[in-house]
């Protein structure tokens, strides 16, 4: 039992430490190499594959009622959070990104709130204005500074939150039913329908002949790594964790994200990167922080 305990914290650190490296290095080949919609395109379809090949060892049938719930998560979770999140890293800072997408739970409880009717209480309500000042302070900020960031950017980044957290509140009745894979698997097939009018246009015109061997590399790194791998490490930890356990393992991304950013801004010269990180950032993902740990508080039990 304690094996298996240790064996999925370093599983979710593994998924976590993919996460925070991802922002840095799939910006690293956008738009010079390819362009964001093309990136999703060969994310999803080439994740898709893998997750297709391991469903076949799955013999598990969709109820047809529970088809258009899918086909919305397959827009949500996967279509326009991949669109939106890629078009949004390719505009702004990987620091940035990495902290607004920590507002996760605060979405989630604003979601389960307005659909499942979950009772907020006044600690997660304290929580969701603290995170969203946050949230909305780091947006606003973006084009009031040096460095990569935009309002755009954040703004795009922000909506791939929303859609993120849309979907794991409505996909949560999807995964009690059935096997995670069954559903991840379909989600991905009727997101890449959703995707395939700004993909498809996208890689066409992508020149492959321009692509290094690190081009290759990256695309690889997104595919395997941050899509399927990442996922393999998710699902492999909540057999043994709590999901808030799970969600708290979120706050590695910004930090992750700091360091690699001041590697390539001092290691490496990039220079862009130089005036991405600031006492306003960190004070926003402060605020975040703090708002995302009220809500995730468990409140005490009267006795």
């Amino acid at each position: 039992m304690k094996n298996n305990l240790i064996k999925a914290h370093l599983a979710l650190l593994g998924a976590n430490l993919i996460y925070g490296a991802n922002y840095i290095i799939a910006k690293g080949v956008m738009p010079n190499k390819i362009g964001p919609s093309a990136f999703i395109f060969l994310r999803i379809v080439g994740a898709g594959i893998l997750f297709w090949i391991i469903k076949s060892f799955i013999k598990e049938k969709i109820n047809k009622k529970d088809i258009p719930l899918l086909i919305l998560c397959g827009f949500l979770g996967v279509a326009s959070n991949q669109l939106l999140f890629f078009h949004g890293l390719n505009l702004t800072s990987p620091i940035d990104a990495s902290i607004i997408i920590t507002a996760i739970p605060i979405v989630v409880l604003t979601f389960s709130a307005l659909i499942l009717k979950e009772r907020i209480t006044k600690n997660k309500l304290l929580g969701l204005t603290i995170g969203g000042i946050g949230a909305v302070l780091l947006i606003s900020y973006g084009n009031k500074t040096a460095g990569t960031s935009s309002f755009l950017g954040n703004l795009f980044i922000f909506l791939n939150t929303c859609t993120y957290g849309l979907y794991l509140v409505l996909v949560k009745p999807l995964m009690k039913k059935y096997s995670p894979f069954t559903v991840i698997t379909w989600v991905f097939l009727f997101g890449f329908f959703f995707m395939l009018p700004f993909g498809v246009p996208d890689i066409l015109e992508t020149d492959f002949s321009v692509f290094t061997l690190n081009t290759y590399a990256v695309v690889a790194f997104v595919i395997i790594g941050t899509t399927f791998l990442a996922y393999l490490f998710n699902i492999y930890a909540l057999k043994s964790v709590a999901p808030s356990v799970s969600g708290s393992y979120v706050y590695l991304q910004p930090a992750i994200s700091f360091i690699m950013v001041s590697v390539y801004a001092y290691g490496f010269g990039k220079t862009e990167y130089a005036q991405d990180i600031n006492a306003i950032k960190i004070a926003c993902c402060l605020l975040v922080f703090i708002g995302v740990y009220l809500i995730s508080k468990k409140p005490k039990i009267k006795t």
